[in-house]
């Protein structure tokens, strides 16, 4: 804490009461699930496609990919040209399917077109991988940001509990149309702070800008081109322009955490724009963040030694994921150090904003309204989804309390997350182009992707990189589903309507 001044503290406590002010204005006049989890569909474009980039963009993200940057080189930039083409497959594709009839997650165009059990088993998915993923995430952030507050270990509980319940009080409020716009705004306060870094850390390089840019080609540092084909590491442009594609459309195409959003634009039109707009955005921002990177490695070689020690490597965080706090903490000047906290603090908070609407809006519309009896007016459903959003923040708080306890949840967490995508999209892409009401086939795709894909991942975890698990998924779902039908695989009895809303 010797490091923040009076003037940073006063910065970041008036983000955190102006955020909330700011997401629970939004709480007004709502009433039904509709206003909740879509923002009533009406939510301008543009907010959306800021808010997409904000939610894939977390703290993580603001600290890791310039320690990507910072011990490797540019390579990683291929892996997000197949995130931009991902997006424009997704606008052309998928988007129309979105809004023919009101839906509230993808998960119900499966139950549309193969009934409830694959509509369950595609949100279960959704719901154990996305805990687990959300929960540990916030572990995770919490680790550079305990270091930035100066607190010990185990006072790390603290952190969580601070970013959970402020990020809880405007969601359970506002619904996602707070979650929405105040992503926007978090959106700018991470791109400004990147922008900023981008500009400040040249001013304390001898020869500025572009004398850091030759130290860094000297020494291969600018690299980001790789031509050669593998399914293992390094980065390469087929991971980019295969791997990474399916990567992001499942991320984006079938993930709750973003369709919910695409979904509160209330048209086609504006779901494509939206979108679009998020590929243009992503490619110059993550270039940002790996160039503050290249900086702060051209920095650092002529000013070794850290002013803070760097701390005990933990699990999911490296020694490098602590360069670019440390020197926020050491090298800003005051104000402009409360400024880039506080968009460390943006990216943190939006995370966590975003998987409480997703999880409480799977949970309730694809699960418990399936549940209850008719009779139930919209009121009740109104006031469930509220109760609903409780409930996960307090599930978050306990994955990340027993990340910090069993490391065994982390890696599980990490793993489980990727290791779902390709059933997930897979059993979307089912449901979007096959025809016939049967569930079985597209559930056993499901199941046996999972299983295929734990296999993949204990086994030949270094011969596989991540950026390929969601195609082998996705093939291996789609594989065996249609093997099942071809063999006469039958649901034992009709699938029930899939929408009981």
């Amino acid at each position: 804490m010797e490091h923040l001044a009076l003037a940073d503290w006063f910065i970041i406590l008036a983000y955190l009461v102006g955020i909330i002010l700011f997401g629970v204005r939004f709480g007004r006049g709502q009433k039904t699930t509709r206003d909740y989890f879509l923002g009533s569909s009406n939510v301008s474009w543009w907010g959306v496609g800021l808010s997409i980039v904000a939610t894939e963009t977390s703290a993580l993200t603001f600290i890791g990919i310039p320690a990507i940057a910072y011990g490797g080189d540019l390579a990683f930039i291929q892996i997000v040209i197949g995130y931009v083409v991902a997006r424009i497959l997704l606008a052309i594709l998928f988007v129309p399917h979105y809004f023919k009839g009101e839906i509230y997650s993808p998960y119900q165009l499966l139950g549309d077109a193969f009934g409830r059990p694959a509509r369950l088993t595609a949100g279960g998915f959704f719901l154990i991988a996305g805990t687990l993923a959300a929960g540990v995430r916030v572990y995770v952030t919490c680790i550079p940001l305990q270091l930035i507050f100066g607190l010990e270990n185990d006072e790390i509980i603290w952190v969580i509990l601070l970013f959970v319940g402020l990020s809880l009080i405007y969601t359970f409020v506002g619904g996602m149309k707070a979650v929405i716009w105040t992503d926007a705004v978090q959106f700018f306060l991470f791109m400004l702070g990147g922008l900023f870094t981008l500009w400040y850390v040249p001013t304390l390089i001898d020869g500025g800008f572009m004398d850091a840019m030759r130290q860094a080609g000297e020494a291969g540092k600018l690299k980001w081109l790789n031509l050669n084909f593998s399914l293992a590491q390094p980065f390469n442009l087929w991971m980019g322009l295969v791997g990474a594609v399916f990567l992001a459309m499942a991320s984006h195409g079938a993930d709750q955490l973003i369709v919910q959003r695409v979904l509160a634009c209330g048209s086609v039109a504006a779901g494509r724009k939206s979108l679009v707009l998020s590929a243009v955005i992503i490619l110059p921002l993550f270039l940002i963040f790996l160039l503050v990177g290249i900086l702060l490695w051209v920095y650092y070689q002529a000013h070794p030694e850290m002013p803070i020690p760097i701390p005990e490597v933990r699990p999911g965080i490296g020694k490098n994921d602590y360069v670019f706090p440390i020197f926020i903490l050491t090298m800003m000047p005051p104000i402009l150090k409360g400024l880039l906290i506080v968009a460390i603090l943006s990216a943190a908070m939006s995370s966590v904003s975003s998987a409480l609407a997703a999880l409480a809006s799977v949970s309730t519309m694809d699960f418990v309204k399936g549940m209850i009896r008719r009779g139930r007016d919209e009121h009740f459903y109104f006031q469930l989804s509220r109760y609903s959003t409780l409930f996960w923040a307090a599930l978050l708080i306990l994955v990340a309390f027993l990340t910090q306890q069993v490391v065994s949840v982390l890696n599980v967490a990490f793993t489980l997350s990727g290791l779902t995508n390709g059933a997930m999209l897979g059993g979307l892409i089912l449901a979007l182009w096959w025809k016939g009401r049967n569930w079985m086939p597209v559930v056993a795709g499901m199941v046996a992707s999972l299983g295929i894909m734990i296999l993949i991942n204990r086994v030949w975890t270094d011969e596989v990189y991540w950026p390929w698990y969601t195609l082998i998924g996705t093939a291996v779902t789609l594989g065996v589903a249609t093997l099942v039908r071809a063999c006469g695989g039958k649901s034992t009895e009709p699938p029930a309507p899939a929408r009981a809303d």
